[in-house]
């Protein structure tokens, strides 16, 4: 039998809690406090968490298949669910023991133990005879390496990266795709195709999931690329491999694809994820003909510059000199008209949708603003940006913005659009696709500064306008250039110190700086701050000078009988 391990010391000790001294199981049935296991993992999770539903399958298969080892190996659920009834249900699934959820003094001592302060799921694992601990790296030792990690002691972890770096340096194509038990990938025909067939050509290893929306748009691009270097004669292949576990959707999706792939399942995939290191979908990465790795991913080039990737096919130093070459050449051309007219969509709405030509926006400088409603930090910034648009027009009448939405329904667009005084490209309109991706917007709200002549004058105009408001246009080099010189002259007659109401413990210092957030008003500043660099603290300056007026300073004070505190005044 099993060594166990009581309550007397090692494991038990640390599991035991005032007068509990057992564990449960889903069954609800109790379980005394012996573990027979050599290593023991505690389970911080959440039914709530969605990290840590992920995570648990791979832990139960990681369990089940130790078991079937013979491996002693044991697993204790310590809940953070709000309720009992979301730990029941979320422990149902789990094939381990549990500390009772009515213990609650006992899972705090072990979150604090542990020091597990929300951040989960957390998989510490312990030697049960002893209670040292092995690893608090539990949950990326499993996610990485499952039952191979065992039993997760420093010197297993180290045997096994110096498997994974000796692997690398001799790296073929059956030793990435291939396995023991498959020397083969499949078609979506369901045809069997030996990877000897792969050797000699280039292959991408594209990473996907199922359903995912910048996936699917990836996916159409590479479908012509695909096709473009087959028709040209490049030796060229591509394999999929695919990350979730639903077959039907694995059917659907591979079959608009007219390369190879992984048999849908097969664990290898999880093994790719890591030896490849990814840290993002999609990704393609590409092995040359001798089966090196020639680039861990691809993607970037590939959306930067579309269809036209495949003259720089195979992304080699002077392949990719000529498509930033053709790429300058493009931008040198560009016109608002390029970027706004697509065969008979030549106009932009106003109120009422009003069509407005694209032909009365030229020469004009104008922004364009990709935000949507159900986006937060776009509903934030639409005040601002509509204050100082509002000043900007006042002044110059040759400026406009374009909003480029990225709503969901009509109806979220026309509540968007509706507090806004400018114009936008229609809700279902081809044109925003490919402004989004000329100008690789990877988040919103995003201001584009087209300048008069068609030519971008900048793609950050948002910060320029929390930076300098109105003052920022039109957004060149040059006018940016003069708004330093006007502060660096008035940065003079600054103070050198001061202090400071809002950080009363050190003094503030005026010095030059990039970009930073004010910590009063909370709004961008850069060329020059007042700093505490101890405490990591910046005022613009004009918050950190500005004196109140007598009317604000009679304002703020307290009325007799009141006592203000944190922004509430009530009565003492």
């Amino acid at each position: 039998m099993a060594e166990a391990v009581t309550t007397e010391g090692g494991i038990g000790k640390i599991l035991v809690s005032g007068d509990r001294d057992f564990l449960v199981r889903s069954s609800g049935e109790q379980s005394a406090l012996i573990v027979e296991a050599s290593h023991v993992a505690l389970y911080f999770s959440a039914s709530w968490c969605p990290p840590c539903r992920w995570f648990t399958p791979k832990l139960i298969e990681t369990y089940n298949e130790l078991a079937s080892q013979g491996k002693r190996f044991e697993v204790i659920f310590v809940s953070s669910d709000e309720d009992e009834e979301a730990f029941k249900t979320y422990f149902a699934k789990m094939p381990w023991l549990a500390i009772p959820f009515s213990d609650s003094e006992g899972r705090e001592a072990l979150d604090g133990r542990f020091d597990v302060s929300g951040i989960i799921p957390h998989l510490v694992i312990l030697d049960a005879k002893s209670g040292e601990v092995c690893t608090e790296d539990g949950v990326e030792l499993v996610s990485e390496y499952g039952v191979r990690a065992y039993p997760f002691t420093t010197d297993r972890i180290n045997e096994l990266k110096e498997q994974e770096a000796a692997a690398k340096a001799n790296q073929t194509l059956h030793t990435v795709l291939g396995t023991f038990e498959r020397d083969y990938l499949i078609s979506n025909k369901g045809d069997k195709v030996p990877i000897s067939e792969l050797e000699g050509k280039y292959v991408g290893l594209y990473f996907v999931v199922n359903g995912y929306g910048p996936v699917d748009d990836f996916t159409a691009v590479l479908v012509k690329i695909y096709e473009k270097l087959k028709e040209t004669g490049e030796k060229f292949e591509v394999v999929s491999l695919f990350l979730d576990n639903d077959v039907a959707s694995f059917n659907v999706s591979f079959a608009n694809m007219p390369w190879l792939s992984i048999p849908q399942g097969d664990k290898i995939c999880e093994k790719l994820v890591r030896y490849f290191d990814l840290i993002a979908l999609p990704t393609l990465a590409l092995i040359g003909p001798d089966g090196k790795t020639l680039n861990n991913n691809v993607v970037d080039i590939i959306d930067e510059h579309g269809f036209e990737a495949w003259e720089g096919f195979p992304f080699n130093s002077e392949k990719l000199e000529i498509l930033t070459e053709k790429a300058k050449a493009k931008a040198a051309r560009q016109t608002l008209e390029s970027l706004l007219v697509s065969g008979d969509l030549d106009f932009v709405i106003g109120k009422d949708v009003a069509k407005v030509p694209v032909s009365e926006l030229v020469g004009k400088t104008a922004l364009l603003y990709f935000s949507a409603e159900w986006s937060g930090p776009s509903r934030a910034f639409v005040p601002t940006l509509i204050k100082e648009y509002k000043k900007i027009k006042e002044k110059n009448i040759d400026f406009e913005v374009v909003l480029v939405s990225s709503d969901r329904d009509q109806s979220s667009f026309d509540k968007n659009f509706a507090e806004m005084p400018w114009l936008a490209l229609p809700l279902e309109d081809e044109r925003k696709a490919s402004l989004n991706k000329a100008f690789k917007i990877r988040r919103i709200p995003s201001l584009v500064a087209i300048g008069p002549t068609g030519q971008t004058v900048t793609n950050d105009a948002k910060s320029l306008l929390m930076i300098h408001g109105a003052d920022a246009f039109p957004f060149t080099k040059e006018r940016l250039d003069e708004l330093q010189k006007k502060m660096d002259v008035v940065a003079k007659g600054w103070p050198e110190k001061l202090k400071h109401e809002l950080h009363d413990e050190h003094e503030i210092v005026l010095m030059r700086t990039n970009v930073y957030v004010c910590d009063e008003c909370e709004y961008l500043g850069s060329s020059w701050t007042y700093r505490c660099e101890k405490c990591e603290f910046d005022l613009h300056p004009k918050c950190a000078l500005a004196e109140k007026d007598e009317e604000e300073k009679a304002t703020e004070e307290t009325p007799a009988g009141y006592v203000c505190e944190g922004g509430v005044c009530k009565k003492a």
